[in-house]
């Protein structure tokens, strides 16, 4: 056992932490242009040209953060390998297809993409949900519970992302400011927060440690490593 989930969780709160760090200082910012005609009845449609602050850094931390935490929850379940690639690449389809939203130039193409990452996520839902929560179950029943309850604070925190999407880059109906504040609170409760209540937690679960022996604990070996240019021998 070579701590993994401790592993996990600093991976994920420093590649966060770089992230806010960039936006505070005006990195990982772009103006997103959008017209929007304007219909008046006694006189000819106008046009008026809306520019908004889009914080690609964000999605390049989400593009990395939340893949990480899937793999914290994925290890406390024992969820298959097969699993976890679906889990991750739809994760990863989410976020991609949120940050060319974000980007798109015409209602029709913003909100495409936004079905497209909806579409995703109720992938990752389904693997954690079913998949997930039927492994953790047949663990023990302190991890079954355990999982339940963490994993269904993440899933009700990822939902809130897209709401908070929907309204403030989607719609506008918020201005910048308070999309900042939003997604910084979602951020503190998913990372931290999360990170500190599954470490504390799964410490004091011993029956429930994940131990990946091989490469992980011990590296390359002699045995069943890789050898280049020897000859058979007899040969």
């Amino acid at each position: 056992q070579k701590r993994l989930f401790h592993i996990l969780t600093a991976f994920i709160t420093t590649f966060a932490a770089i992230s806010y760090f960039a936006m505070a200082m005006g990195d990982g910012i772009s103006l997103q242009h959008t017209s929007v005609k304007e219909s008046h009845k006694h006189v000819p449609d106008t046009t008026k040209d809306v520019y908004r602050e889009v914080y690609w850094a964000r999605y390049v931390d989400w593009s990395v953060t939340t893949p990480l935490l899937l793999l914290d929850l994925a290890f406390l379940a024992g969820l298959s390998g097969a699993n976890i690639l679906v889990a991750i690449v739809a994760d990863i389809i989410m976020i991609l297809t949120g940050l060319f939203a974000a980007y798109g130039g015409n209602d029709s193409a913003k909100w495409g993409y936004y079905t497209i990452a909806c579409i995703a996520y109720l992938v990752v839902v389904y693997q954690l949900a079913v998949h997930g929560r039927a492994m953790a179950i047949s663990k023990d029943a302190k991890t079954g519970t355990f999982f339940q309850a963490i994993a269904g604070f993440t899933l009700v925190l990822w939902t809130a992302y897209p709401i908070i999407w929907g309204i403030a880059d989607g719609s506008h109906n918020i201005n910048v400011d308070a999309e900042i504040v939003s997604y910084a609170i979602l951020d503190v409760l998913a990372k931290p927060v999360f990170g500190f209540w599954l470490l504390f937690t799964h410490d004091a679960m011993p029956d429930s440690q994940v131990s990946l022996d091989g490469f992980w604990a011990h590296g390359l070996g002699k045995e069943g490593g890789i050898r280049v240019g020897d000859d058979d021998e007899g040969a």
